[in-house]
């Protein structure tokens, strides 16, 4: 292995293992849950960790790691020596528009005036909205039919 490929391992296993330290403490996620909210493997995940790969991993798999964590996939790509723009999928379209709530929630989360145990609920309570089940009838429409 050569010393480029070796410090790229390092600095990516660096990365996951950063980023598995912030969800252990921030939101107090244990390797499982990671796995579950990212898509990627415990065994993948561990993988990475300890740097054994003989291949480069997988763009998507990278991708869905860190927006799972809310990371932005730039660093992780960095820390392998990727360019983002030749290997991240949709690289340098626009996303769709936040929405106006989504926003505000983001700018609380950011600003220091703001406690860390109010930051917690925030983050709690996005957390239960976007991983809870979806209704299969709209509430309201069934509501509508009864009366």
């Amino acid at each position: 292995m050569t010393e480029t490929a070796n410090a790229r391992k390092i600095a990516f296993a660096t990365f996951v293992r950063r980023a598995l330290d912030e969800a252990r403490a921030t939101r107090a996620w244990s390797g499982t849950e990671v796995s579950r909210r990212t898509g990627v493997s415990r065994q993948t995940i561990n993988r990475w960790v300890r740097g054994d790969w003989a291949s480069d991993p997988e763009a998507e798999r990278v991708v869905a790691f860190c927006e799972g964590l809310g990371l932005n996939p730039a660093t992780a790509f960095a820390a392998l020596g990727w360019e983002r723009a030749a290997t991240a999928p949709h690289a340098g379209q626009p996303g769709p528009p936040m929405d106006p709530d989504v926003e505000a929630l983001l700018r609380r989360l950011v600003d220091p005036n703001v406690s860390d145990a109010e930051k917690f609920h925030i983050r709690e309570t996005i957390r239960y909205l976007a991983y809870r089940p979806t209704l299969r009838v709209d509430v309201r429409k069934r509501g509508k039919q009864a009366g």
